[in-house]
């Protein structure tokens, strides 16, 4: 699947977020390093939920591939993190039928862009810990 400046945004501000580290395991990373993984937890093939950030977290390469090839612990640690309102809301989301024009992906590009130069600046001002990403949605 072909990443889009939407996805690259999307991506980047998942992982700041998280402040450069594993929302699993709790492995910290330098900031734009690439065992750092934007993790969906629906598939990025669902378009209404490809940019929702509760539909994403940071993973290192380890749990990404430890969760995504065990769907059943996988299913326990999201709905442990979102709770069972949010993860029914999400998959509810997630079966709607979404179009996303091409000017709407560069609006998603551009709002993920701003969230992460956001969180960056807090960074910069020694803001740690999760901070949250407010979704385009």
């Amino acid at each position: 699947m072909k990443l889009k400046a939407a996805d690259v945004w999307f991506s980047r501000a998942i992982r700041i977020r998280s402040n450069w580290a594993c929302e699993c395991c709790g492995k910290q990373y330098l900031p734009n390093a690439q065992g750092l993984h934007c993790s969906h937890h629906f598939s990025r093939r669902n378009r209404a939920t490809r940019w929702a950030t509760d539909n994403a977290s940071a993973h290192c390469f380890s749990c990404h591939q430890k969760l995504g090839g065990n769907p059943v612990e996988f299913a326990r640690w999201i709905r442990a993190k979102l709770g069972d309102g949010a993860l029914e809301n999400l998959e509810e989301k997630k079966n709607s039928i979404v179009k996303i024009s091409k000017q709407e992906e560069k609006e998603i590009a551009a709002h993920y862009r701003k969230e992460f130069n956001r969180i960056q600046k807090l960074r910069d001002e020694g803001v740690t810990g999760w901070i949250k990403v407010e979704s385009w949605q």
